[in-house]
């Protein structure tokens, strides 16, 4: 393995995952609501979906590439709808259901699972992984073939899922600290916050 080429994808995952963003903000929320395991899963989706565009990318799959780009507007429609669907629901949860939907509704795979959808219905992140790719691995792809590719997928999961682990660990430990009072106006924050990136990407489809 090519650990200068793993070091520099491992601080690409670092680098994607780190921005506060919707799925920062569903990682922080979770964790606080429903523990450090359910916000770890959450982002160790973002860091599933992260590493398959990685993977188009640093294969340079063209086809699929197209693909992805041509969706881009039902992908991020749905992205918007699904950003804003979780809003409502934060917004209009009551604080005596939160401790019984921490129980019931939260598991690790659907945790994980949601996160990986909405992170792969924004198409135009694998554009980034295609120029960012190309420009740290044209030269180690051309010696070692897919073993290069292969070293920048795992890296670019490896510093993702690092940041998610990191992020879920620091707010799990203030999350007892913090009475039903206040993580209901965190909740509803959230959900505020959720609504306000749909109508963003929303507005930025219009605008186009």
């Amino acid at each position: 393995m090519d650990f200068s080429l793993f070091l520099k994808a491992l601080v690409i995952g670092l680098s994607i995952a780190a921005p506060v963003g919707p799925i920062g903000l569903l990682c922080i929320q979770r964790t606080l609501a429903h523990g450090r395991a359910i916000g770890f899963f959450s982002g160790l989706g973002a860091a599933l979906a992260d590493a398959c565009y990685g993977a188009i990318g640093a294969f340079g799959v063209s086809a699929v590439i197209s693909s992805m780009v041509a969706a881009r507007v039902p992908l991020a429609l749905g992205g918007a709808a699904f950003l804003a669907w979780m809003g409502v629901q934060l917004l209009r949860a009551p604080a005596a259901t939160q401790a019984r939907a921490a129980q019931d509704a939260a598991t690790p795979l659907k945790a994980m699972l949601s996160v990986f959808m909405l992170t792969l219905a924004n198409p135009m992140t694998i554009l980034s992984f295609v120029a960012v790719f190309a420009s740290i691995g044209t030269g180690h792809a051309s010696s070692s073939g897919s073993g290069a590719a292969v070293t920048m997928v795992a890296g670019v999961f490896l510093g993702s899922a690092m940041w998610w682990l990191g992020l879920s660990t620091v707010v799990s430990m203030v999350r007892h600290r913090l009475g039903a009072r206040v993580l209901q106006s965190i909740n509803r924050l959230s959900g505020a916050l959720l609504l306000g990136f749909a109508v963003f990407q929303l507005s930025a489809l219009l605008s186009r």
